[in-house]
């Protein structure tokens, strides 16, 4: 048996949040595996669905209310139009650096070999189909599933 010497051989993302910030920390993480020759699947569930669900993905949102990371009072987060300011500036920034939007980002993840797992309980709860989402879905998967496809040495798991 050869010695893997903790070497990471599998990233499993668990992405439960669509805001924009989370789906792009989601999104380089797989995309920075598959670039160092490791193996990456994301596990889409609750609301984090939303980031692959075709009408959806386009409007992904920066969170400012109860976000520490913001500097900003809860209540100023909260006022109408804040949130829309935040994104199209985050927005911007990601121009600049070069950073694809979030649906060709998924083109980019699915086409390095990602693959893409919806949570098939949070499908169920939202009354979403298989249509709804990407066409680069590689399935509808269970809990039991998804652990199932990260057995093995060399494999961790990260929740978002």
């Amino acid at each position: 048996m050869q010695e893997d010497n903790g070497a990471i051989r599998k990233m499993m993302i668990i992405l439960s949040k669509a805001t924009l910030e989370n789906v792009y920390a989601g999104f380089v993480l797989a995309n920075g595996a598959r670039m160092e020759g490791i193996e990456a699947e994301i596990f889409f569930t609750f609301f984090g669905l939303e980031a692959i669900h075709k009408k959806k993905l386009n409007d992904l949102h920066i969170a400012t209310v109860g976000n520490p990371a913001m500097h900003m009072p809860t209540l100023l987060g909260g006022l109408p139009g804040v949130e829309a300011l935040a994104t199209s500036m985050m927005k911007k920034e990601m121009e600049k650096l070069d950073i694809p939007d979030v649906r060709e980002f998924l083109d980019i993840l699915s086409a390095s070999g990602v693959k893409l797992w919806a949570c098939k309980l949070a499908m169920d709860m939202f009354h979403y189909n298989r249509e709804d989402m990407i066409d680069e879905l590689d399935g509808i998967l269970t809990v039991g599933d998804f652990y199932r496809q990260g057995a093995g040495v060399g494999t961790h798991m990260l929740f978002i």
